[in-house]
């Protein structure tokens, strides 16, 4: 290990020292990085009395051969502190974990795995002129057992791939996959950041499940965690008893979620971190990061009013930079509310070199929007137009994702306004409004059955409510929409062109009408929607030239809800809540 590029943060693969690694002759060999430590020893299934390690390089570091360790074996490391004090710690780059509330680190073998997804790394790339359709789930929540208990990532794999490839989706994106030990925090304030949870599993069978997701076509993101870890002290809090991962100061140093901040200004938790990235994408094969929570490394615990946090911006860019080079096919996907400028620009341009931004306004103004009453929606018409004011911004995925859908904000289907009926309409004008609009598309899983329950992850989404018509009816629709989406390429290959959209009508405020054109090199299409809840009559599409319309796509189940007179581009008839697809012939 280079020891220069440890200490300033320019490592990529630190794992590959630090950690429990099993020795090709037998035994194992273990390394950590503990600077203020007095002494450290280990304790494990190999023996659970203490065996002591050596300070080696310059003192920061120590190593011990374990010659009778193995695969599996459970063990924990022993920091002892300078006032003779210790704590037992798992390992910072541990390779796997027990199942809380249980936090021995369990020495796995990263090379036992062999891989048949060559081909689709071969292939892999950012999609910006692809579809990308992104179903987001979080694992042990999308279906359990009879008996309430997980899937594992192997079981679960074959019923996901059917699931995915039926409703069209190319992608699917997990929430956080390490270690974590409360299940409410849904992996977002992690222990084992090297450990894939053992909930679901080992990291072979994670390993599988991502293997037969290629061999599938679907590719894969991780949702990542670069902000903050938990509290518990047996994790990485005052790990050799000073703030070696945190901050000094708790005023910076803990975070909005009860959380311990990452120090970005440190080389060595910068390569902790960016070596974390890497591993996931090169041990894992996974696809590519969606970077959680980046407004609160951007700015100091993500208020702007308190400045930029400069270090850990310039940690972004290295670490984003770093991995495009090494894996230039990936996704990086920042969770970003700010309005900071190049986010998703190369850092050889001086952005933060991100491939995409989630775009929170949109899926504000929009819910927003469609949450109003029908008399109020005139005065907000231009929330619905506003996305296109900024949009070529940065290069934008447009979110339906679990933070929408939990903590009393009701599900997509009870945000829309009105009675059952109603909101059924809306939300399947709601859904090609989306798919229609550029941008990547994510959809939270459920929304695609339009749930009556919010998402818990204590049990598995209602996939029950198939069995009522119009749920069944609307997930058929759903699917009907995401092949519409695959299949036509105006609606993804010039996302980021301002070619590829251009408004036709979005002055009928008092009507609620909405009338645009996505373009691609070989197609044309318009969309026409009427948000109002009242039928419209008589609506002429001001085309700029006489155009052959012929329809492809109503958000009505019998397809046959809007009029339309090719000879006069006038839709006779535009019934409430409903929305519709043309193609230019």
């Amino acid at each position: 290990m280079e020891m220069y590029e440890f200490y300033t943060g320019k490592l990529f693969n630190a794992y590959e020292y630090f950690g429990c690694h099993l020795s090709p002759t037998g035994g194992a060999v273990l390394r950590v990085f503990a600077p203020g430590a007095s002494r450290i020893s280990v304790i494990g299934d190999f023996q659970w009395q203490e065996q002591e390690l050596s300070r080696i390089y310059n003192g920061q570091f120590w190593e011990i051969n374990i010659p009778n360790a193995k695969e599996g074996d459970r063990y924990k490391i022993r920091v002892y502190t300078g006032d003779g004090n210790f704590i037992d710690h798992c390992d910072p780059y541990g390779f796997g974990m027990e199942l809380r509330p249980q936090s021995c680190s369990i020495i796995r073998d990263l090379k036992s795995y062999r891989w048949n997804d060559e081909k689709w790394l071969h292939k892999r790339n950012d999609h910006k002129k692809r579809a990308l359709n992104i179903y987001e789930m979080h694992l042990g929540s999308w279906k359990r057992k009879q008996d309430g208990s997980f899937y594992s990532y192997s079981e679960i794999a074959d019923d996901l791939i059917s699931y995915l490839k039926d409703g069209g989706y190319n992608y699917v994106e997990f929430m956080p996959l390490g270690e974590h030990p409360v299940d409410n925090s849904w992996g977002y304030q992690q222990t084992g950041f090297y450990s894939p949870t053992s909930r679901y599993g080992t990291p072979d069978q994670l390993k599988e499940l991502v293997d037969k997701l290629h061999q599938n076509g679907i590719g894969c993101i991780l949702d990542f965690v670069p902000v903050h870890f938990a509290l518990d002290d047996y994790a990485l809090a005052k790990f050799d008893g000073t703030f070696l991962y945190e901050y000094p100061n708790t005023d910076v140093g803990n975070s909005e979620w009860g959380s311990h901040n990452f120090m970005h200004s440190r080389g060595e938790v910068k390569t902790y971190l960016q070596s974390c990235a890497y591993y996931w994408i090169n041990e894992f094969h996974f696809d590519g990061l969606r970077m959680d929570a980046i407004s609160n490394m951007i700015y100091w615990q993500g208020n702007q009013n308190r400045g930029v946090n400069n270090n850990a911006v310039e940690f972004i860019k290295y670490m984003n930079n770093g991995l495009k080079e090494k894996f230039p096919g990936i996704i990086l996907a920042a969770e970003d509310s700010t309005s900071f400028q190049k986010v998703c620009s190369p850092v050889s341009e001086g952005g933060l070199g991100f491939d995409y931004k989630w775009d929170m306004g949109w899926m504000n103004d929009t819910i927003k929007y469609f949450n109003s009453e029908p008399c109020e929606r005139p005065k907000l018409y231009h929330k619905l137009t506003f996305s296109m004011m900024y949009f070529y911004s940065e290069k934008f995925i447009l979110p339906l994702s679990h933070d929408e859908v939990v903590h009393g904000k009701g599900t997509m289907l009870n945000k829309m306004y009105g009675s059952e009926q109603e909101r059924f309409r809306q939300l399947r004008a709601f859904y090609l409004y989306m798919y229609a609009h550029p941008g990547k598309k994510l959809n939270f899983m459920g929304n695609e059955i339009a749930q009556k329950s919010e998402w818990s992850e204590e049990r598995q989404i209602d996939l029950d409510i198939l069995g009522d018509g119009n749920h069944k009816s609307y997930n058929e629709y759903m699917k009907a929409l995401c092949a519409l989406y695959n299949s036509h390429s105006a609606l993804w290959e010039a996302d980021f062109d301002e070619d590829g959209f251009c408004w036709i009508d979005c002055h009928e405020e008092e009507r609620c009408i909405y009338s645009f054109m996505r373009s691609g090199e070989k197609e044309k299409l318009v969309f026409v929607f009427n948000f109002s809840d009242k039928d419209q009559e008589g609506y002429k599409l001001p085309l700029k030239e006489k155009a052959a319309l012929e329809k492809l796509f109503d958000t009505d189940s019998t397809g046959t809800a809007v009029e339309y007179d090719r000879e006069e581009n006038a839709i006779l008839s535009i019934p409430a809540y409903s929305g519709c697809c043309f193609t230019i012939k």
